[in-house]
């Protein structure tokens, strides 16, 4: 069984917001479903799993749900056994005992560092690098996912894009313009709210809890829902992490922000606006312009130029109404630009199954 790497330990650090552990949920349930692993999640902080998969119960040392085993990832985590294949996500540094393991086992386990998401070239360079521990016999292995053909791809679970299309397929021909708002509290949000109630196109925007939510009554005060003009601002509840791509699906725009949200966005086929995970150093920027680069190829200039512009007000603030204008006024070509998008993608390996491939040649 060790030959086919059958255990595997996914290990998540929650920093802040969903991104890290909606990734690593996903990965782990569709290692589980599609590549019949033995996948243990340990996350330290289940309270933020939770909401993404409402069984998951919260103050749980021990638990299993949709067939992964989820670990209450603590200060002294007892290591019963090492898995064949550990993930370190995002960098996160596994428990000093387990690292102690990992060392003394016989069958030294495929250990790699799940690398956060970006367009940037150098990724393509580092995918796949390797790195031996300064002390210890242990090599650990660097996995970027990414858009190009040499990176580990895209988390996408088979028959993702036939789904969507059919959960869309009786979509009405006439409805308001229907656009989701999922963002970071620094985002422009007032300029967009006054940009709606200037529009007039008649829309529809839903709002999760949390920091779009915050960001939406600071600026127009109450608890909601709103009037803006021709466009209703709709309050909404926290979504699982499946029923939010379903409302990607349905929406006819979706700001979107981080990893998570911003991957599912792309796999919706419909127009978007990315929020890059904000960075001190500016760093965010450069992973911005890199995607732009990337996602635009094949665009006529001047849809390109109304995109661009929408994702640099949105990042940076600007004038976000006229961006906004743009942005609506080319949003069917982009609409039609986005799925290509989603095809070109889906016809290379997806993260999961990219993993499972690396990790064998390993053995």
């Amino acid at each position: 069984m060790a030959a086919m790497q059958l255990h595997w330990d996914i290990f998540c650090r929650v920093i802040d917001n969903f991104g890290d552990i909606g990734v690593c949920w996903r990965l782990a349930r569709q290692l589980v479903a599609e590549h019949g692993r033995e996948v243990r999640l340990w996350v330290d902080d289940l309270s933020s799993l939770q909401p993404l998969c409402p069984s998951v119960a919260p103050t749980r040392t021990k638990q299993s749900c949709q067939g992964v085993e989820i670990r209450r990832w603590v200060e002294n985590t007892t290591v019963d056994r090492v898995a064949d294949v550990v993930i370190e996500a995002f960098a996160c540094e596994l428990p000093p005992a387990y690292l102690a393991a990992m060392s003394r086992s016989l069958c030294k386990p495929c250990w790699i560092n799940l690398e956060y998401l970006t367009a940037e070239s150098w990724a393509d360079g580092c995918h796949g690098m390797a790195s031996p521990h300064p002390s210890l016999p242990l090599v650990k292995y660097f996995f970027f996912p990414g858009f190009s053909e040499n990176s580990g791809g895209l988390l996408r679970e088979t028959g993702l894009l036939a789904e969507r299309d059919r959960a869309t397929s009786g979509a009405p021909l006439t409805k308001p313009l229907e656009i989701s708002l999922f963002c970071y509290d620094m985002a422009p949000v007032a300029a967009l709210l006054d940009a709606f109630g200037n529009s007039s196109i008649t829309a529809l925007c839903h709002v999760p809890p949390g920091k779009p939510l915050a960001a939406v009554q600071s600026h127009l005060g109450g608890v909601g829902p709103w009037q803006l003009g021709k466009t209703r601002v709709q309050p909404i509840p926290f979504t699982p992490i499946d029923e939010f791509d379903h409302l990607l699906w349905r929406c006819d725009i979706n700001f979107v922000r981080g990893e998570d949200s911003f991957v599912r966005a792309q796999w919706a086929g419909k127009p978007f606006v990315w929020q890059a995970y904000p960075q001190d150093d500016g760093a965010h920027l450069a992973k911005l312009e890199a995607f732009l680069d990337c996602y635009c190829k094949g665009l006529d200039t001047p849809t390109e130029s109304a995109l661009r512009r929408m994702f640099v007000a949105w990042n940076l603030g600007g004038n976000v109404t006229s961006a906004w204008d743009g942005f609506i006024n080319n949003r069917a070509d982009i609409a039609r630009h986005n799925r290509h998008w989603a095809e070109l993608l889906a016809t290379r390996p997806d993260l999961a199954t990219a993993l499972v491939k690396f990790c064998a040649s390993k053995v």
